[in-house]
């Protein structure tokens, strides 16, 4: 696994947890909702919907961490979960926000990209 492609599964890694943090824990508030576009009441609303897919979030960035650590071994882990990502991503650029392909999906790409090569 190159340096370029331990570094690009950090970032999806760190953005996964991000994306834990802002659905799980700020979801409800101003930055949460600036984040996804959201009214408060809607946010009120959905607030548990959001923590469950925080926490799926979560799940992506272990494995992802899990992955690095493994350091050679990880490589199976990595494109797994990288794939995971990708899926997610797609899925939720074409149903949800074309922004969550920018967010997701690309780097994901990138990652297994990088793997590959």
């Amino acid at each position: 696994m190159s340096i370029a492609a331990q570094i690009v599964i950090a970032l999806v890694a760190v953005l996964h947890v991000w994306f834990l943090v802002l659905e799980m824990f700020l979801w409800d508030k101003p930055a949460g909702r600036k984040a996804f576009g959201t009214t408060a009441e809607f946010a009120a609303q959905s607030k548990v919907l959001a923590a469950n897919q925080g926490l799926y979030n979560g799940f992506l960035s272990a494995g992802l961490l899990w992955s690095l650590w493994l350091g050679t071994d990880g490589l199976a882990v990595a494109r797994f979960f990288l794939g995971c990502v990708l899926v997610a991503g797609l899925y939720g650029g074409f149903t949800a926000s074309r922004r969550i392909l920018l967010f997701q999906a690309v780097p994901a790409a990138l990652g297994l990209i990088l793997l590959w090569i």
